[in-house]
């Protein structure tokens, strides 16, 4: 008995504590109205236990401040942590409180929580035994989530959440090769240099590494969906304005926060989708997931084959403002996402999010919500959903005491220090000691796939490119001491060397020059007009009165050459670069789809068999076999050659990262995963960075250090992938160091 009114007295500690609160809460939300309600509402709670002589009852704390108390702990523990911190707080014969309000510990979660308003009687809570504790709720959580996903069954639910996280990867996709199919023509409009074209290709990653690492950070806090549905808003506003603004800094600007804004979608896609899927379907269906970033890719290169070649969608006005096809292409790119964003709206939140953060009633209404889709599609409504209780995960309560008279932009700024702080903790949480080996050997088998693996997709175009120039440099034809009089030249010139030759009242009329170069020559009372060249010149050549009217030959295209009575004209404005012509642009947009195309049958065979043959022999195996593919690039010395090896390296070294992707999301508890996933994308990113910057800088110099760097690279990878824990037919993603199979 005396056992029973200690505890009634625990719970009526409680209980007054609590009111305060909620009137303290009341008063910021509803005004003063709501402030006198809750303030009779508690004075009436308080009444009804004036009775009780708290000094009769030793053990309980005491003072008005003093920790905050649930319930007695006979009923804690019988509850075994079926309700969650939002809808506690009632007994059997009043409503004590009922709301959204979090931030009081189980009287089942400590011996002795702090008071968070300040009493002196409290010590704080035992780190070590707390962390205990919360990994010890986390493996109970593990085990019965993955036996609820077993009675949800895979079906309807599954596959539209699969269609719609997939239009978010599809975005992804579709931004990695937005610029570079764009280059060809943007460098027109903004008068592009090879240095601005450079950091324009690399703009975008280094923008995604930012927005990985932020939104992974931030989706562990604040939730899968929210945090997808605001970086993929990000994605498509800046996405929208790239294709308007005219300069090249704020379209740069522009690509860069879009690029922050898709950064999230891998790390958030893959933790989200995967928490709704259970242990025998997870491999499986993550690497079907994969399949929509090669979709974007496909995507992307059908509208810039089909939109940027057609000039004739443009307007213009004046000449401050001009909107081309490509704008339109970088317009059409914007649609994944924001079809994304319409239909991730109508899907719920990862329900272990929930219960991670201790929101039982939230996570259990959404995983009913699966069971009963699924059942109905299936014909079997009737089936009920037969859970009542899930355990949910003990909370470190982090509160800041922000009074009723603080600012606004205060209180906002106490919100974002807190958000600040739990998101910098958790991040250096993976480097803990049970961490800390997985999470550097990840590393660098993310560094090493993502190195070789960027840094030889953007040399294989470079390649190409070089071997194109090559065959283009042998058909060029020579010509000299030429004579030429009277003649007007009135179609495209190209590819020519002419060397001291002698023009007598030529002309050259509305034409194009591309490729031509005049050295030690002679024009003299000859007349230019109309004329727009690209990577032509004239060297150390005479021009004796001649005209050039409304022409680009001006400045850098004439070099050490002498003008005598001679006048330019109503000289073109604009961009006096060389560009690349539509052929080649067509070219790119051909390679991209054949690469992009390629990866199909990796996808399919590493879909079939991630369940069957494990995640390790499928990241390993795939990365040897590119490893010895990459040998196979020292006989690509032609065009279609090196397409073909392009395909072939691509189809196999998707599987790796199909495998990298899996081990990823299994390898961290779920209150890290997206942490952990998106710091490792974005390492990925900036790996991606140094790989195209080294490979590229040794095109048309030699092959063979790009294919020592790839195949080193591959192996080093595949050995340590080897080192790491296998996670196929594990519970619910476990800590890793204690990790069982499946009963």
């Amino acid at each position: 008995m005396e056992d029973g009114y200690q505890n009634k007295t625990a719970f009526i500690k409680g209980a007054k504590d609590i009111a305060k609160e909620v009137k303290r809460q009341a008063a910021k939300k509803v005004g003063r109205g709501v402030d006198k309600m809750t303030d009779e509402y508690s004075k009436r709670s308080y009444a009804r236990f004036e009775e009780d002589d708290d000094d009769d009852y030793p053990g309980v704390p005491g003072g008005q401040d003093s920790g905050y108390y649930r319930g007695n702990s006979q009923a804690a523990n019988d509850d075994e942590g079926g309700h969650s911190d939002s809808t506690e707080g009632h007994d059997e014969d009043d409503e004590i409180y009922e709301g959204e309000y979090q931030g009081i510990p189980r009287a089942d979660s400590s011996k002795a929580a702090d008071s968070l308003a300040g009493g002196d009687g409290q010590q704080f809570r035992d780190m070590a035994q707390f962390e205990g504790e919360r990994r010890k709720d986390q493996e109970e959580l593990a085990q019965q989530y993955e036996t609820i996903l077993q009675e949800c069954g895979h079906g309807r639910f599954q596959w539209t959440l699969y269609f719609v996280l997939g239009l978010a990867l599809m975005a992804d996709g579709v931004e990695i090769f937005v610029v570079g199919f764009v280059l060809p023509s943007a460098e027109k409009d903004m008068c592009l240099s090879e240095e601005s074209k450079g950091m324009l290709g690399l703009i975008v990653y280094l923008g995604m590494m930012v927005g990985a690492f932020v939104w992974g950070g931030l989706a562990d806090r604040i939730g899968r969906r929210q945090s997808l549905l605001i970086c993929l808003s990000i994605n498509s506003v800046f996405s929208f304005f790239s294709s308007f603004v005219q300069g090249y800094s704020t379209f740069l600007f522009c690509r860069l926060l879009s690029g922050v804004g898709i950064g999230g979608s891998i790390p958030i896609v893959f933790s989200y989708y995967s928490e709704f899927l259970a242990q025998e379907k997870r491999g499986e269906h993550l690497s079907w997931l994969c399949m929509f970033w090669m979709i974007g890719g496909i995507y992307a290169s059908a509208m810039a084959w089909a939109i940027i070649p057609h000039y004739g969608w443009s307007f213009q006005m004046g000449s401050a403002y001009q909107f081309h096809s490509w704008r339109v292409f970088v317009l059409v790119c914007a649609f994944p996402s924001v079809a994304a964003i319409a239909s991730l709206t109508t899907m719920p939140e990862s329900p272990r999010f929930f219960l991670e953060n201790g929101k039982h009633d939230e996570g259990w209404m959404i995983l009913k919500q699966v069971h009963d889709t699924n059942m109905r599609a299936k014909g079997h409504p009737e089936k009920v959903f037969s859970v009542t209780t899930i355990k949910t995960v003990k909370q470190m309560d982090e509160l800041v005491d922000m009074g009723g008279d603080i600012s606004t932009l205060r209180r906002y700024k106490l919100k974002l220090a807190s958000l600040f702080h739990q998101v910098r903790s958790n991040f250096l949480a993976i480097f803990n000691p049970e961490y800390r080996r997985t999470t550097f050997m990840m590393m660098a088998v993310w560094f090493t796939m993502s190195f070789s693996y960027y840094g030889l997709t953007v040399w294989f175009p470079d390649m190409i490119k070089y071997i194109q120039k090559q065959d283009y440099a042998s058909r060029t034809k020579f010509f000299t001491k030429e004579r030429v009089e009277h003649v007007t030249f009135n179609f495209t010139l190209e590819n020519q060397v002419h060397r001291q030759g002698q023009y007598f009242n030529d002309k050259f009329i509305n034409l194009k020059m591309k490729s031509m170069v005049f050295e030690d020559s002679l024009f003299e009372e000859c007349y230019f007009e109309d004329i727009t060249s690209s990577r032509s010149f004239f060297r150390n050549c005479t021009f004796i009165s001649t005209l050039f009217y409304n022409t680009d030959l001006f400045q850098n295209r004439i070099i050490n050459s002498k003008l005598v009575n001679s006048t330019f004209l109503h000289n073109k404005e604009g961009c006096l670069l060389d560009f690349t012509d539509d052929n080649n642009a067509y070219m790119i947009y051909f390679v991209s789809f054949l690469g992009t195309l390629a990866v199909l049958p990796g996808n399919i065979v590493s879909a079939l068999l991630m369940d069957k043959i494990g995640r390790l022999r499928m990241l390993a195996g795939s990365s040897v076999i590119s490893c010895v593919s990459c040998f196979f690039l020292s006989f690509g010395s032609t065009e279609s050659g090196m397409i073909a090896l392009l395909c072939l390296f691509g189809g196999i070294s998707i599987a790796s990262w199909n495998a990298l992707d899996v081990l990823t999301v299994e390898l961290y508890p779920s209150d890290k995963r997206t942490t952990a996933f998106g710091f490792l994308n974005a390492l990925c990113k900036l790996a991606a960075v140094l790989g195209i910057s080294i490979f590229q800088s040794f095109v048309g110099i030699t092959k063979a250090v790009p294919i020592l760097f790839a195949a080193g690279a591959l192996a080093a990878g595949s050995f340590l992938a080897l080192k790491l824990p296998e996670t196929r037919g594990q519970w619910g993603f476990k800590f890793q160091g204690e990790q069982k199979p499946k009963q």
